[in-house]
């Protein structure tokens, strides 16, 4: 552009010349007329300039174009949130569920619910529904026992004859007997793995299903037949259940614990030992596994000595004498090798 602009200059200069050279100077002779023509000179001027333009050489722009880009818009982020893509999990941990936990089925007791009436001596089976809601297949090595209370005669431990799938229920009969003394009576059962290991209903699989029944009638023994008349037993001054926990007492006379008048005390040594030992008077002995009449444990061979207390005891009898000088006897329900707990059932009769 510069260069055409400098050659449409130099033209025009050109003619202007021409125009001057044409014109009379002053010096010049006064009978010349002018004879330019004003339209003539514009015509060839721009013939002129055209002939120019068409010989100047074309030139080529070679810089470099500018980019002219269109913004893209960002989205804003609010600091302290975080986007979380539909279906994708988040951060948090799933909690591990349970390879054997139980709950309670629908309903959980089939048979005897709590608090169900019975004649002493009477024969029932306690029937419990449970659900498997662990991730482990219960098998035929897993079973129901004892696991505190009053065992009712019941086996200790009742196998599963069939394979339960998780989300699946099982019915679990148990049969058992009814105490023969008149009272309340209750057994906590879970269940066992193939390993041993116990576990239950509830959140975490930690709690004891149960059968509780109230053995109703009179508080005393069936009579002795002897000849033709029926002779009636004797009178009872108390007879129930304890629970024990090493370093309690017990007063056979009330059935309290840690009364201030205790007649045994339980109690775990140095070396581990569990112990039933006499105290205030009252003394003990072994008697076996058959119940003992009121007669058995008065001639039974009674001392002052400790008796120690095993697992593989269960059902074993005591006889005594309290520190009031009344007999009875004491039945070893359950022992849990664990915390030591000892789930006892004592009669004590009401006349020495």
């Amino acid at each position: 552009m510069y260069k055409s602009s400098k050659i449409i200059y130099l033209i025009v200069g050109m003619f202007t010349i021409s125009g001057l050279a044409g014109c009379k100077l002053p010096w010049a002779s006064s009978d010349e007329a002018p004879n330019l023509n004003v339209t003539q000179a514009y015509q060839t001027v721009e013939a002129r300039l055209t002939q120019a333009i068409a010989q100047t050489p074309s030139v080529t722009d070679t810089s470099t174009p500018t980019e002219i880009r269109t913004a893209t818009q960002i989205p804003s982020i609010t600091p302290g949130t975080v986007t979380v893509t539909p279906g994708q999990p988040t951060s948090a941990a799933s909690p591990v569920p349970n390879c054997d936990i139980a709950a309670a089925g629908v309903p959980i007791d089939v048979t005897i619910p709590d608090d169900t009436q019975m004649q002493p001596g009477e024969s029932f089976t306690k029937i419990w529904r449970l659900q498997n809601v662990g991730t482990c297949n219960w098998t035929s090595s897993y079973s129901a026992a004892l696991f505190s209370g009053d065992a009712m005669d019941a086996p200790a431990s009742v196998p599963l004859t069939a394979n339960i799938a998780p989300r699946a229920s099982v019915d679990l009969p148990v049969d058992m007997i009814a105490p023969q003394v008149a009272g309340t009576y209750q057994g906590n059962w879970k269940l066992q793995n193939a390993s041993g290991e116990w576990f239950g209903i509830g959140p975490s699989g930690g709690s004891a299903f149960w059968v509780r029944i109230i053995v109703a009638g009179s508080s005393t023994l069936t009579p002795t037949v002897i000849g033709p008349t029926n002779t009636p037993g004797p009178d009872i001054q108390v007879s129930g259940t304890a629970s024990l926990m090493p370093d309690d007492g017990l007063d056979l006379d009330s059935n309290q614990l840690n009364n201030v008048d205790v007649d045994l005390k339980y109690s775990l040594d140095a070396q581990d030992k569990l112990f039933l030992t006499p105290s205030g008077g009252a003394q003990i002995v072994k008697y076996g596994g058959s119940e003992p009449t009121i007669d058995d444990c008065q001639t039974a061979s009674l001392s002052n000595s400790p008796e120690e207390i095993l697992d593989g005891m269960k059902g074993t009898y005591i006889c005594y004498s309290t520190n009031q000088g009344l007999p009875g006897w004491l039945r070893l329900s359950l022992l849990d090798t664990d915390t030591g707990e000892l789930t006892v059932q004592i009669l004590t009769w009401a006349q020495p």
